[in-house]
């Protein structure tokens, strides 16, 4: 695992760089805020691919938790990923109202993670 750093458009994003599962449940997001925190990043970015698929089943309610603590902390989020897979209702329904927020973000492409971000 690897915490890479960026600065666009003079915004400091941190990016996790995985090949596993790193975020099985709340108290690992909140190492890894704390980590690019420390790391002087204010913005986050995370692959789909690095969370548990628990995330994306809305009765686990690990999705809310962890997303909570992201909005508490103030740390904006961008998750990349292909969310079309996923047939819930719910859950689409969750990532479209996430994607209104602003703060928490799921998006098909860095690029897009960064554009969001970044603005």
């Amino acid at each position: 695992m690897n915490i890479e750093i960026t600065n666009h458009e003079g915004i400091f994003i941190a990016e996790l760089i995985a090949d596993e599962i790193i975020v099985k449940e709340v108290q690992d997001a909140l190492d890894l805020m704390a980590n690019a925190a420390y790391s002087g990043a204010t913005k986050l970015i995370l692959h789909e691919k690095n969370i548990t698929p628990d995330f994306f089943d809305l009765k686990t309610k690990i999705a809310g938790d962890i997303l909570q603590k992201f909005s508490n902390y103030n740390m904006p989020l961008a998750i990349v990923g292909d969310f079309s897979k996923y047939t819930s209702k719910s859950l689409r329904d969750f990532i479209y109202e996430s994607n209104k927020g602003g703060s928490v973000n799921f998006v098909g492409s860095m690029e897009e993670a960064k554009a969001k971000l970044g603005g």
